[in-house]
This record gives C-alpha cells, sequence and structure tokens, in this order.
C-alpha cells in the first residue's frame, strides 16, 4: 500500500502545473474616479485623495489607515478592465466607510498590495492575472473644510435677496 502512495505521491508532483502569472500594473487613479462618478458607483459625496496631494484643510479624522482589498474576475476580461473593476469595488468601499464614520473624503490613499506601502502621486497598483485581479489600498477617512465657493447670487457680499 505505501508503495502505491509513494508512486501517486511522485506521478502528481512530476505533472506540472499551468503557471497563474500576474501581472503587476500601475493605473492612473483619477481617471477610475470619474469613471465611476460618471456612471454613478460613486456619488460625489466623498472625495478621494492620494498621499501626498493636496486637499483642503482637515477639520477631523474619523478613522486612519483603513484597509481594503477588493478582488475581481478577470476572465473575459482585459488586466485594465479588471483593474478599474477592483479600484471601483475598493473605492465604493471606502465611500460607504467614510460616510458611515460622517466623513467627507479618504486622504493619504496609498496602495497597500501585502501590507507592503506604495505611494504615488498619480497611480494605484494592480495586481491582474488569469482568473483574477486585486488592487489593496489604506486611507485615512476625514471631514475636510469645504472648499470656498464664490458668491453665485451676483448681488455682492451681504446683499440679501429681496
Amino acid at each position: 500500500m505505501q508503495v502505491k502512495a509513494l508512486i501517486a505521491v511522485a506521478l502528481l508532483s512530476s505533472l506540472s502545473v499551468p503557471s497563474q502569472a500576474t501581472n503587476l500594473m500601475y493605473m492612473p487613479f483619477e481617471k477610475v474616479v470619474a469613471d465611476a462618478q460618471r456612471a454613478g458607483r460613486l456619488d460625489g459625496s466623498v472625495s478621494f485623495y492620494l498621499m501626498g496631494n493636496p486637499h483642503p484643510p482637515v477639520l477631523a479624522v474619523k478613522v486612519t489607515e483603513l484597509p481594503t482589498n477588493k478582488k475581481t474576475n478577470a476572465s473575459n476580461k482585459s488586466d485594465i478592465d479588471a483593474c478599474e473593476w477592483a479600484l471601483q469595488s475598493a473605492l465604493i468601499t471606502l465611500q460607504a466607510a467614510a460616510k458611515k464614520v460622517g466623513a467627507n473624503a479618504v486622504t493619504n490613499i496609498v496602495s497597500y498590495y501585502k501590507h507592503h506601502v506604495r505611494k504615488d502621486l498619480n497611480t494605484y497598483e494592480c495586481h491582474a492575472g488569469v482568473l483574477m485581479a486585486g488592487v489593496a489600498l489604506r486611507g485615512d477617512l476625514v471631514f475636510l473644510q469645504a472648499p470656498e465657493r464664490p458668491n453665485s447670487s451676483g448681488r455682492g457680499p451681504g446683499l440679501a435677496r429681496q
């Protein structure tokens, strides 16, 4: 019986397993945010800022270093499409978390694949394979000061509507 088991193990170990190659990609972040807002997947109530990018002053920090790790089925999708879909899923998760704690922005966003921090002002990291693509992010949920808006009434400061 032991001989049959050893033969089976030897045969199985000699068979080559097809490799699941993974492409490491650095993709433009703002394009995907804009696409998700245009498609209605993000509602615009929460802003997203990669680490190092300027943003209005932080009035309150709600949660620091919140991670999210999203994967998507990459079958029948290009690597680019799969990566963009995975990022949109991560952003949807971050938007929901921000709204839950009363935040209006996610700042200091970094790629966080396998707990390795990658900072970039314009891109996020995606790992795309034959079957799956994944994006991991980490960011801070904050309440930002609203940007100043010019007086839209056209009447000048201090002039009330009649």
